[in-house]
């Protein structure tokens, strides 16, 4: 796999992996009564984007490895 490829599967893989890990943990405003005036009821109170990107980043690090791995082998044969 060359470094452009790699950086193609990451990329894809990234985004993948970050739309998985998106609605975990999310807890809307709705649900513990703190709307802010102007907002939708069904915003996240507290999204934490930041370490939801961190999991991503492990997730495409790994499928990335896999990936480097596995399709060689198969296209080897």
């Amino acid at each position: 796999m060359t470094i452009f490829g790699a950086g193609v599967v990451f990329t894809i893989a990234w985004w993948l992996s970050f739309f998985v890990v998106l609605p975990i943990g999310v807890k809307g405003q709705w649900e513990d009564d703190s709307t802010i005036d102007g907002t939708e009821e069904a915003a996240p109170k507290n999204p934490m984007l930041a370490k939801k990107a961190l999991w991503a980043t492990g997730g495409a690090v790994v499928l990335t490895g896999l990936t480097a791995i596995i399709v060689p082998r198969w296209l080897a044969q």
